[in-house]
């Protein structure tokens, strides 16, 4: 098998102009796994920290002393691998080395194994013989911690072209809603500046309903059914509202404040209006109870955890005992090393939990988490719409549609 034969990294910067972290793995001196980790903007209490003390230099400064630990390694042995890292690191959430370290370390070095064995790493991450494909589902209108002011507090609003039958139509689809919204937006206000959040949604300067309002007949103009051959999704982003001493959710663009019953209802209430396949993070981070009852009130929707679980297997078996979703985001940087987000897809995966593999607001133009999406049978990949980073993971999906072992799209 492939040994490391020499580990490197230095400072890059993420689509936000952040400052972040690549590490190149090489295998046998000859096949090089490249990883630029990425960075969110909404992000779960008890997710792996990024960097020590936030400063990815210092991630980087701790892999050039420890160099020599991994070399020699199997690149393939991805627990020997996260071993190693936690040799460095003994906390909880990485707060040593950074999680971002232990992102970038494990995913190159599975990449620079499958280049070795001359595979796909999706192949390489998975020992099943044939793969669907997940459903790209993207953020067309943005709002909260991935826009500014004036945007609706709802931080995503996003499209999902169900009823495609190919992973072509599925992006076409979307990226046709897209464009849509923009001309809905165009003839709502004529001042649009057509500007865009993070991820490639447009920020309009719009109350939340009113937000949902014109993506759905973004859909209806172009002749589609919601819930039939598309959907939206709704990331609330609803940790970002709740205000602990209060103990209220406060929507503070829109100018209202939202009791525990209140938020559920409010919620609810969209749910059924706009038909979505998919809401995220409907309550706050640590209120598995109430999630519970969304679970339990949508059997058909996609009610996902992500700063409820924060590909965290120990969380999400909590949330599991507590019937608290029914869906879960899988992001490689919250659970800090691949290893760990395999854990935590095993688990979802033994549990019926569906799984939506993620990107993260601060991106780069890297696709893994297109592979990693396959090989962990992942209903739907969340990477955007448009913008050089979310297309590379679409383009990304567009070449693998030619490999024999990939037939089609997943059930969701």
């Amino acid at each position: 098998m492939a040994k490391i034969s020499s580990i490197e990294g230095r400072i890059l910067y993420n689509s936000r102009g952040t400052k972040t972290i690549e590490v190149d793995v090489e295998s046998d001196g000859k096949f090089l796994g490249r990883v630029c980790a990425p960075s969110g903007a909404s992000v779960g209490k008890y997710e792996a920290v990024s960097f020590p003390n936030g400063k990815p230099e210092e991630s980087l400064k701790i892999l050039k002393e420890n160099t020599q630990k991994f070399i020699g390694l199997e690149s393939s042995d991805l627990k020997e691998i996260h071993d190693t890292l936690k040799s460095l690191d003994n906390s909880s959430n990485y707060s040593n080395i950074g999680g971002a370290l232990a992102f970038a370390v494990t995913i190159a070095s599975m990449e620079s194994s499958s280049k070795a064995l001359g595979q796909e790493l999706f192949q390489t991450l998975s020992s099943e013989s044939s793969f669907k494909f997940p459903f790209p589902i993207g953020n067309i209108l943005g709002g909260g911690a991935h826009a500014g002011p004036g945007t609706p507090d709802i931080q995503e609003i996003l499209i999902c072209a169900i009823g495609s039958k190919t992973i072509e139509e599925a992006i076409e689809t979307n990226l046709s809603v897209h464009k849509e919204l923009r001309s809905v937006l165009e003839k709502e206000d004529p001042h649009f500046t057509n500007g865009r959040g993070d991820e490639g949604g447009w920020a309009p300067k719009l109350e939340n309903i009113k937000a949902l309002e014109v993506s759905a007949k973004a859909c209806e103009n172009l002749g589609f059914t919601l819930g039939k051959e598309v959907s939206l999704g709704v990331d609330f982003a609803s940790s970002t509202q709740w205000n602990e001493e209060k103990g209220k959710y406060v929507y503070d663009r829109a100018g209202f404040e939202n009791t525990t019953g209140e938020q559920i209802d409010f919620a609810s209430d969209i749910i059924e209006k706009f038909k979505l396949i998919y809401a995220e993070d409907a309550v706050h981070e640590e209120a598995f109870e109430d999630m519970a009852e969304l679970t339990s009130k949508f059997p058909n929707t996609l009610v996902t955890g992500d700063d409820l679980t924060v590909t965290n297997k120990d969380i999400l078996t909590k949330a599991i005992g507590l019937k608290s979703c029914n869906a879960a985001i899988l992001k490689v940087n919250q659970a800090g090393s691949l290893y760990d987000a395999l854990e935590f897809a095993s688990v979802a995966n033994q549990n019926n939990i569906k799984l939506i593999t993620s990107h993260r607001s601060g991106e780069s133009t890297d696709s893994q988490i297109s592979h990693i999406g396959l090989a962990t049978k992942s209903k739907m990949l969340k990477v955007g719409v448009v913008g050089g980073e979310r297309v590379a993971k679409l383009n990304e999906l567009l070449r693998l549609s030619e490999h024999d072992l990939i037939r089609g799209m997943i059930e969701i």
